[in-house]
């Protein structure tokens, strides 16, 4: 592996990438996990494009379709405790979208690991729940890791594994927080 200008580049935008995602578990309003999420996107698809990652290009391509979708639908009917059957429809989509684009992408199973993390992805905010976004959190940074293996991401690599740390810390202390509403309930 050369470390070309490219290279370089790919793994500044990396580290950018992943200010925003660490952040997004931060955050307790689905509306800012969407958006810093979409601005993390488009970092790490530049950083894909200079890597000639074109499976993780794509389905951050797909994830930023999903975001768009999830923020209009969102402004335009409200946010809802739970999914109707226009979610369901959008869920289905996205997830036809990014198998018909896995199979013009693939580029070997490990390929996949950008497909199934952008899957579990969408489904974890699709729930409307950052208990289960942040659980989720956990199988999309390990999918992730396994991808940025597969690229030679050296910054992707260690920088998801500070996402899969923060996201078990987030789901950590919603489950702490969980407990002391349920006990300060009971008392």
């Amino acid at each position: 592996m050369e470390f070309t200008k490219e290279y370089i580049l790919s793994q500044i935008l990396t580290i950018i990438m992943y200010i925003f995602a660490t952040l997004t578990y931060c955050v307790k309003n689905r509306k800012n996990v969407l958006l810093l999420n979409g601005a993390g996107l488009i970092c790490i698809g530049i950083a894909y494009t200079l890597l000639n990652a074109w499976s993780g290009l794509v389905m951050n391509c797909v994830a930023l379709l999903r975001n768009l979708i999830f923020l209009i639908d969102e402004k335009k009917n409200g946010i809802r405790e739970k999914n109707n059957m226009l979610d369901v429809i959008i869920l289905i989509a996205l997830f036809t979208i990014s198998i018909v684009s896995a199979i013009f992408t693939y580029n070997g199973f490990f390929s996949l690991f950008s497909v199934f993390a952008t899957m579990i992805y969408t489904f974890s905010v699709w729930q409307k729940n950052t208990k289960i976004y942040k659980l989720l959190g956990t199988p999309v940074s390990i999918c992730w890791i396994i991808y940025n293996v597969y690229v030679f991401s050296i910054t992707g690599m260690v920088l998801e594994t500070c996402v899969l740390i923060s996201a078990i810390q987030g789901y950590m202390l919603e489950l702490k927080s969980n407990k002391l509403n349920a006990e300060k309930i009971q008392n």
